[in-house]
């Protein structure tokens, strides 16, 4: 049996009555913890967490406060870690929300390994991504999954709260932070080992990649009597809203997302709500992302911002 690259200092040990499988997923386990990550037991040889259910739940131990799921009960504590791999070859499921982490899984094709699909997996589609946005593919802690594909692990930015996502960022491109979870390196299935492919460095989430997974944030439901002089918060809303809606647009609807967004962010320069740089420079960004070339952003902004500002010198209304 190979064993996984190390990823911290954990030296592997030998345990008297535990097998030389169990004793390099409790290796895996405890190397995952060192980094600060929250683990916990996934079946052996699934992807499946060997924790008991709600409807099963015993209301005692850790549960006996009321029932606590795998999210809640991962941790970082190398002896619980020692007592619980040392029952059985569990698996090592990190979770990525309490360890701070976003993952972004790069999946391949159902039929990817039957030689019958020509169509990009997930890794590919990103680095395109990345390409198109004028970014460098990000250097990071990154891992091989059983089935092919590949995880990176970024580090959340502080105060950033992000859930799970598919095809958000890109076909076979999912992500995975509070309310998900990964598979460690070293863990085993009947389709192969996860494994390491390079060293422990976990990046931050660049900002680019943040600004496609954050959730625009929603307007007050406040009346509009009540929204006089708090403009500029709608202004800052507004700018998320637009630019998430310009970096997800769809082929064949980008330049005009883009025209639209700037139109109508251009009543907030207009008004002073939001600086003219600011607001270029944000939808340059996602404009790229979305995969126009810089050229067409700049085109595109210029003349819709010199038209909104030009036609919203009085401020009408209460911004939407």
């Amino acid at each position: 049996m190979t064993q996984p690259t190390a990823i911290g200092r954990v030296p592997l040990v030998h345990i008297p009555g535990l097998g030389e499988a169990a004793c390099i997923l409790l290796h895996a386990a405890l190397q995952a913890a060192e980094q600060g990550w929250h683990v916990f037991p996934l079946r052996p040889g699934t992807k499946r967490p060997a924790l008991h259910g709600e409807q099963s739940c015993p209301r005692t131990g850790p549960c006996s406060d009321g029932h606590l799921k795998w999210e809640q009960r991962a941790t970082t504590d190398p002896d619980r870690i020692r007592t619980a791999w040392s029952q059985a070859p569990f698996n090592v499921g990190i979770a990525t929300g309490p360890s701070n982490l976003v993952v972004i899984d790069l999946d391949v094709p159902k039929n990817k390994n039957k030689g019958s699909s020509d169509a990009p997996d997930g890794a590919a589609t990103f680095k395109a991504l990345c390409e198109r946005a004028g970014h460098a593919a990000p250097t990071t802690y990154r891992t091989r999954t059983a089935s092919g594909g590949t995880h990176l692990y970024f580090t959340a930015p502080p105060g950033l709260h992000l859930t799970n996502t598919a095809r958000t960022v890109a076909e076979l491109v999912d992500t995975r932070a509070w309310g998900g979870y990964v598979v460690a390196a070293g863990s085993i299935t009947p389709t192969g080992t996860y494994e390491s492919l390079c060293g422990p460095h976990t990046a931050v989430l660049p900002a680019w990649l943040q600004a496609i997974l954050q959730p625009a944030p929603k307007p007050s439901q406040a009346p509009a009597t009540a929204l006089l002089g708090r403009s500029n918060r709608y202004a800052d809303v507004a700018l998320a809203n637009e630019t998430r809606a310009v970096a997800t647009a769809p082929v064949g609807e980008r330049e005009a997302t883009l025209f639209r967004g700037a139109r109508a962010l251009g009543r907030f320069v207009a008004w002073g709500d939001l600086p003219r740089h600011l607001v270029e420079q944000a939808l340059q960004e996602a404009g790229q992302t979305a995969g126009l070339t810089a050229a067409e952003c700049r085109s595109t902004l210029r003349s819709a911002l010199d038209w909104s500002v030009t036609h919203n010198q009085t401020r009408r209304g209460m911004p939407a």
